[in-house]
């Protein structure tokens, strides 16, 4: 099966990208599981992120702006909701789900050894496969991820989005 990486820089549209193509696959039928870490905002103003199992609903406070660690910028992270809905939501859509995708794979996601290791078995384990990833990310399993000769590495632009957006779908067959 099919496995996308999505990269770019900040605002290129790739947590948008992965939404649109969630919608598609649901509405051809498909059963979507992974995770999205949707921004939490006020007033204009990010104050954090969430994290959503995309097979039960199910969220949680992923970071916020706040005092504590560990830290990710201005964002303390809940390494706890990492570990506990994001792994098992990814367990969950190992098991049951027609398309994985998860947006995103990131610093504050990747600060939960479990959830490494949930990722690298999601991508292991099969089925399609969609997921976003920051450019500059330096983890190892980032360098790993996108060195793997089975995951197709797409660059995605603002000006280049449709075009990417309709070849990952033609790549996905969804």
């Amino acid at each position: 099966m099919k496995k996308i990486l999505v990269t770019g820089p900040p605002g290129s549209g790739k947590s948008f990208l992965a939404a649109k193509v969630i919608e598609r696959a649901h509405s051809k039928g498909l059963t979507v599981g992974g995770i999205v870490t949707p921004e939490v905002r006020e007033g204009g103003t990010r104050k954090g992120f969430l994290i959503v199992d995309l097979l039960t609903g199910e969220k949680a406070v992923m970071a916020k702006i706040g005092e504590g660690s560990p830290r990710v910028g201005k964002y303390v992270v809940d390494t706890n909701s990492i570990a506990t809905l994001g792994v098992k939501a990814l367990r969950r859509a190992i098991e049951e789900a027609d398309v994985i995708v998860i947006d995103e794979i990131g610093k504050m996601e990747l600060l939960v050894e479990g959830f490494a290791h949930a990722v690298r078995d999601a991508v292991n384990c099969g089925k399609l496969f969609l997921g976003t990833i920051g450019m500059k990310l330096e983890h190892p399993l980032a360098r790993e991820l996108k060195a793997r000769k089975d995951v197709e590495l797409v660059f995605l632009s603002r000006e280049k989005w449709q075009e990417k957006y309709e070849y990952i779908l033609r790549e996905l067959e969804i």
